[in-house]
């Protein structure tokens, strides 16, 4: 693997390369080792740092998932950030983590995977695991978090350099393993690019705009799935939709319901 690959993120020439992009946003943080880079933007927040503001760290030693779960964060082999978003109102809050979502499938695109999201916001390829089960193969993940004022940091990790060997479970995934080979710098790039168009849609138009890339996108819409809520009920059903705030709508044999946080499987691939 060539060291341009492997090699940290470059803050200047991410910098330079969002500028030409004409999105002013700051050089990132670059770090090679931290606990969560989530955690550091959130403090860098507390000082007054401004949105666009982007924490990259070559090894995450305390990384976070969704439902609290570990994140994988070995040195060299994906894209672990944490991006700043200043946002004043509630309205529209809840859907960041779904722009992100958008933002890094359609970046992933760009350099031939297809990637799907599965909601509310794991980056997904489509298809069998590498134990032979029926996936879908998990490639990135978001979470965001608040500080309960205006800030929402949202943390955003992607496979990037993994040989299967070296990912965590058989249903994870990474570029590599999906034909691509790409920089991080460049994956960057495109991520902050599309998350800024993101961000720059929503406030203009609002959740419409936000949701209807976001729908194209997901691939769990029109599947049969289980749904672990956080209290331990368990749901089972076919997602029907997405609403506009963003929860998933669940036809089970009873009733349509909308789910607003929980673990989804598909039954159904």
């Amino acid at each position: 693997m060539s060291e341009e690959l492997v090699a940290p993120v470059d803050a200047a020439q991410v910098e330079r390369r969002l500028a030409d992009r004409e999105i002013a946003w700051p050089a990132p943080h670059v770090l090679v080792s931290t606990g969560s880079t989530n955690a550091d933007a959130l403090a860098l927040a507390r000082e007054g740092a401004p949105e666009g503001t982007v924490v990259v760290a070559d090894e995450q030693t305390a990384g976070r998932g969704r439902l609290g779960r570990e994140w994988v964060s070995a040195p060299g082999s994906g894209l672990w950030c944490s991006v700043l978003v200043r946002m004043p109102t509630t309205a529209g809050r809840g859907l960041l983590p779904l722009l992100a979502g958008v933002a890094v499938a359609e970046a992933v695109r760009r350099h031939g995977v297809q990637a799907s999201l599965k909601w509310p916001n794991d980056v997904v390829v489509d298809g069998p695991a590498l134990d032979g089960s029926a996936g879908p193969r998990k490639l990135a993940g978001i979470l965001a978090e608040s500080d309960g004022d205006e800030v929402v940091v949202i943390g955003i990790g992607v496979n990037v350099n993994q040989r299967a060997e070296q990912l965590p479970v058989p249903v994870a995934t990474s570029l590599v393993l999906e034909g691509a080979v790409v920089s991080r710098n460049e994956l960057l790039v495109d991520i902050l690019t599309g998350l800024h168009a993101g961000l720059v849609g929503l406030r203009r138009d609002g959740a419409g705009f936000a949701l209807d890339a976001y729908r194209s996108l997901c691939l769990t819409i029109g599947r049969d799935v289980v749904v672990s809520l956080p209290s331990g009920e368990i749901v089972s059903g076919r997602a029907v939709g997405v609403g506009d705030d963003g929860q998933l709508h669940v036809r089970t044999a009873e009733k349509t319901m909308s789910v607003a946080a929980g673990d989804v499987i598909h039954a159904t691939i």
